[in-house]
């Protein structure tokens, strides 16, 4: 579910990214509509540091986060999380993949990534089908962007991961 409240959007190539964040942690990233309207963050908290790293990432495909994030799911979820943090820019692994080395299975993988609080961060777009690109954002909220695969794939080929035509 999508917050109603952000503490910063930023405005990216591919839409609209809205961040919530506490003094402790990033709690929420969202994907939204172009059409959303910037909110510049606070200086001097995590929602400012987290469009700072965000940022750095969409002009280096190969930026690394160190930002403190809050993961809340069940061990399941954290599981899929973890894994999804361990592939490298640039590189994909099937949804089958992760489940093999989590002990789970594909379709729950995939609910999982869907649930993912924090994409780009937690990059659930490096998951993908055995034969195609597989969902992205598993979400049927209405402020949600209209073509979440749209975005999927601009975020695989800035980091140069579509180079296999059927994920195209």
């Amino acid at each position: 579910m999508m917050p109603h409240h952000f503490d910063a959007i930023f405005i990216a190539p591919f839409g609209a990214v809205g961040i919530c964040a506490d003094d402790k942690a990033v709690t929420h990233i969202s994907l939204l509509p172009q059409s959303k309207i910037a909110l510049p963050p606070k200086k001097n908290t995590l929602a400012y540091l987290a469009c700072v790293q965000l940022l750095a990432y969409l002009d280096n495909a190969n930026y690394i986060f160190d930002l403190p994030v809050r993961l809340s799911g069940s061990k399941h979820q954290l599981d899929v999380w973890q894994a999804m943090r361990e592939i490298p820019a640039g590189q994909t692994r099937t949804y089958g993949e992760i489940a093999e080395l989590i002990g789970s299975n594909a379709r729950a993988v995939g609910t999982a990534c869907g649930k993912n609080p924090v994409p780009i961060v937690v990059p659930c777009h490096r998951i993908v089908a055995a034969s195609g690109i597989g969902g992205f954002m598993g979400t049927r909220d209405p402020n949600a962007p209209e073509n979440p695969l749209a975005i999927k794939r601009w975020l695989l080929t800035h980091e140069n991961a579509l180079t296999q035509t059927s994920l195209i």
